[in-house]
C-alpha cells in the first residue's frame, strides 16, 4: 500500500513537471504557430501575409531564447539540484572621462545613456552565450518539449474519448490513461541532460572567462603586493629606522661625553639601550605581521589559537585535526581569520567569536562565528570583497551569513591537499 501511495504522489508530481517542461519548451512554437496562423488570416491578397509572420517568429525566437533558457536552468536546479552556469559576460563600468564623453569599453557617447544603452547592446549580441540560448531554444521543443508533452497530451486524449462512444473512442481514452500515467514520473527527466549537454558553457567560453578571472586576481595581487611593500616600508621609516638614527646620535654623544662628564655619558648608554630593546620589539612586530613566526613554525592551528588569545573578544578555536597545508594558503587563510574577528570587535561590537577548522572531501573549510548586531555587507573595495579576492588567487570561496541583528557566520572554503 505504501508503495502504491509512492508511486501515485510521483506520478502527480511529475505530471505537474512535465506540464511545466512542456509550456516552457512549446512556448516558441507557440510563437511560430501564431505567426502562421496569422498570415493564413490575413491570406495572399495582403502585401504583410508573409513579412509579418517572419519578423514576428524572429523577433519572438530573439527575444525567448533568454527567458527559456533561464527558466529551464531554474528549473534544473530546482528539481535536480544540478547547476548549470549561465556564462554570460557581464558590462563593465562606463565612466566619463575629462573631455566630458563617456566611455563604455567599446566608444564614446556624449551622455550616460547613450553609452549604456550601446554598451548593453554590443555585450548581448558579442556575447556568445546569446548564440548558445538561441540554440537551445531551437533544440528543446523538438526533444524535451516534445517527450514532456505525452503525459498532458494522453490527459486530454482520454478527456475528449469520454464525451465520444464508440470502440474507436474507448480506445483512444485507454490508451490516453496508459501514455499519461505511464510516462508522468519520467517525461520531465531529459530535460536535466539536455540542459547540460547545450546549455552549459562551451570550452572555448570557460576558457576565456578563466583568462579574464585570472587576469584580475593578478592585478589585486600585484596591487596588494605594492600596499604591503609601502606599508612596510611606512613602518620602518617612522619606527625601527627612527629609533636607530637616535640610537647612533645618542652613542656618539655618549663617546664625547666619556671623558668629561661620564655620568651623562652613562645615562646616553642607558637610554641607547632602551631605544635598541625598543628597535628589536617593533622590528618583531613588523615581521609578525608580515608572517607570523608561530605560523611558519607550528602551522595555522596553532597560529589561529594564537590569534585567538591575544584577541579582545572571548574566542574559541576547535579543530578536529591539525593541519599543515602550503604557506601561501596558511597565510591567506590566517590573515583572513584575523581580519574577521578584527572587524567582528571594530564594527559588529561583538563579544564572543567562534572559530571552526576542519578540513572537507576538496579542501579546508574555517568558520568564524560572532554574537555581534550582524548587517555584514560586502561593498566594493572593501576589507570582505579583498579577502574574496585573496581565496579566489587560490579557488577559495566566501559565504556570508549576516542578517540584521547577527549573527555573522563567514565561511571560507580553500581546495587543497594536506601535508
Amino acid at each position: 500500500m505504501r508503495q502504491v501511495v509512492s508511486w501515485v504522489a510521483g506520478a502527480c508530481v511529475g505530471f505537474a513537471r512535465a506540464c511545466v517542461v512542456a509550456v516552457v519548451g512549446m512556448l516558441v512554437p507557440a510563437v511560430w504557430a501564431a505567426a502562421v496562423a496569422l498570415g493564413i488570416w490575413w491570406g495572399p491578397g495582403n502585401p504583410w501575409s508573409w513579412p509579418a509572420p517572419f519578423l514576428l517568429v524572429c523577433v519572438g525566437t530573439l527575444a525567448l531564447s533568454r527567458p527559456v533558457c533561464r527558466t529551464v536552468r531554474f528549473l534544473v536546479a530546482r528539481w535536480t539540484a544540478t547547476v548549470v552556469p549561465a556564462g554570460y559576460r557581464q558590462a563593465g563600468p562606463v565612466t566619463q572621462l575629462s573631455t566630458g564623453y563617456w566611455w563604455n569599453g567599446f566608444g564614446y557617447e556624449r551622455t550616460s545613456r547613450d553609452a549604456l544603452l550601446d554598451q548593453r547592446w554590443r555585450v548581448r549580441w558579442g556575447d556568445p552565450a546569446t548564440w548558445r540560448d538561441l540554440r537551445f531554444t531551437l533544440i528543446l521543443p523538438l526533444t524535451v518539449g516534445v517527450v514532456a508533452s505525452l503525459p498532458p497530451a494522453g490527459v486530454a486524449a482520454a478527456v475528449l474519448g469520454f464525451g465520444q462512444s464508440g470502440t474507436a473512442a474507448h480506445l483512444v481514452r485507454v490508451l490516453g490513461l496508459v501514455v499519461a500515467l505511464a510516462g508522468a514520473p519520467y517525461a520531465w527527466r531529459p530535460v536535466q541532460p539536455v540542459a547540460v549537454r547545450f546549455l552549459r558553457a562551451s570550452p572555448a567560453m570557460v576558457l576565456a572567462d578563466r583568462v579574464a578571472e585570472l587576469t584580475a586576481q593578478r592585478a589585486d595581487t600585484t596591487v596588494a603586493q605594492a600596499a604591503e611593500i609601502r606599508r612596510i616600508e611606512r613602518d620602518l621609516h617612522d619606527g625601527a629606522q627612527a629609533r636607530l638614527v637616535g640610537l647612533g646620535l645618542s652613542l656618539a654623544t655618549a663617546e664625547k661625553l666619556m671623558e668629561t662628564d661620564p655620568d651623562q655619558a652613562r645615562a646616553l648608554m642607558r637610554e641607547a639601550r632602551a631605544g635598541a630593546v625598543t628597535s628589536l620589539t617593533e622590528l618583531r612586530e613588523l615581521v609578525r605581521g608580515i608572517n607570523p613566526p608561530v605560523l611558519t613554525e607550528r602551522g595555522l592551528v596553532d597560529a589561529v589559537r594564537a590569534l585567538a588569545m591575544d584577541s579582545p573578544l572571548e574566542a574559541t578555536v576547535s579543530a578536529e585535526v591539525r593541519l599543515r597545508l602550503d604557506p601561501p594558503i596558511e597565510s591567506a587563510v590566517y590573515f583572513g581569520v584575523a581580519e574577521l574577528v578584527t572587524n567582528a570587535a571594530k564594527h559588529a561590537h561583538a563579544t564572543r567569536a567562534r572559530i571552526s577548522i576542519a578540513r572537507d572531501d576538496t579542501g579546508i573549510v574555517v568558520d568564524v562565528e560572532d554574537d555581534g548586531r550582524g548587517g555584514a555587507d560586502e561593498r566594493p573595495g572593501g576589507g570582505l570583497a579583498g579577502l574574496r579576492r585573496r581565496l579566489a588567487v587560490f579557488d577559495g570561496t566566501l559565504e556570508i551569513t549576516s542578517p540584521a541583528g547577527g549573527p555573522t557566520r563567514v565561511r571560507m572554503m580553500v581546495p587543497c591537499e594536506s601535508l
